[in-house]
């Protein structure tokens, strides 16, 4: 057995975004009422709990839509199809309006935007807010949802990818 005789070196920002781009992430767009309506793409949601039903996605406090997430009692969270890679980059481009640059959403309970045709998406209630760094976790509480059919869209070493499923062997 090697042993190390001194402390490994930090990881580094960029080490770290380097590690981190190798793992496949979901795609979802996390919305909000707003004047204008917020709207942003993130990697970073994930279910918490089964009971209480609880998700979580992280938002940089730098983010444009932070303010408005900030103040948020609901959002909706919108998990994007493998064709939908057009809904992602509207959604993560900064410095436009989201909603005009989409045509295909209507508002929902509580003001929030519901995007048409996503593969899953639910009505959360905000329940947590918890600072973590330069982010914040918002941790919320599935109120209501729906699913259809299709294969997710996944982000993957800085590039939007396709599910591709092995062929389990009999």
């Amino acid at each position: 057995m090697t042993v190390i005789d001194k402390p490994p070196a930090p990881v580094e920002p960029t080490m770290f975004r380097a590690l981190l781009r190798r793992q496949a992430a979901s795609v979802a767009v996390i919305t909000t009422a707003g004047e204008p309506p917020v709207g942003f793409t993130a990697t970073s949601f994930t279910s918490v709990s089964l009971r209480p039903p609880l998700v979580s996605f992280c938002l940089a406090r730098s983010s444009s839509s932070w303010p408005t997430i900030e103040g948020a009692e609901h959002v909706a969270v919108h998990l994007l199809g493998e064709d939908q890679q057009d809904v992602a980059r509207t959604f993560a481009t900064s410095g436009i309006d989201r909603f005009a640059a989409h045509s295909g959403w209507q508002y929902g309970p509580y003001g929030v935007p519901l995007l048409h045709e996503p593969v899953a998406w639910l009505l959360c209630r905000v329940t947590q807010r918890v600072l973590a760094g330069d982010h914040v976790i918002v941790l919320a509480e599935p109120l209501t949802g729906s699913h259809g059919e299709g294969a997710p869209l996944l982000y993957h070493m800085g590039e939007y990818a396709a599910l591709n499923p092995t062929t389990k062997e009999p």
